[in-house]
């Protein structure tokens, strides 16, 4: 295994993961669970994280996602990746705010008429 990032202060470690069936990002959430909303993320320490990421790969298969890895966050609610590029994993693509898993609008039907 990898060494872990070492959070600094006001930090916290997450895991994440893609999802087999769609792709979609998700989070490690309670009850060792997948969840697509990083508020739903266990936020870990750095001792704490190391077993978990362990245990986390080993099940990846039987849980249907593929790499697993940790990413650093400030400890906010909810928690707030340090790095561009785990914000935009977190909080969908930058290129328009519809496109964005959190802010995406649900569309009415069109009525025909």
């Amino acid at each position: 295994m990898k060494r872990l990032s070492r959070p600094g202060e006001g930090e916290i470690l997450l895991l994440t993961a893609s999802r087999l069936l769609d792709g979609r990002i998700v989070w490690l959430g309670e009850g060792d669970h997948w969840h697509e909303s990083i508020a739903e993320a266990v936020r870990f320490t750095y001792e704490e994280a190391g077993p978990v990421l362990e245990r986390a790969l080993a099940e990846a298969e039987q849980k249907e996602v593929v790499a697993v890895y940790e990413v650093v966050a400030r400890d906010t609610r909810p928690p707030e990746p340090v790095t561009t590029r785990e914000a935009i994993r977190a909080h969908g693509p930058s290129v328009h705010p519809d496109f964005s898993y959190d802010h995406a609008p649900v569309r009415e039907k069109e009525k025909v008429g």
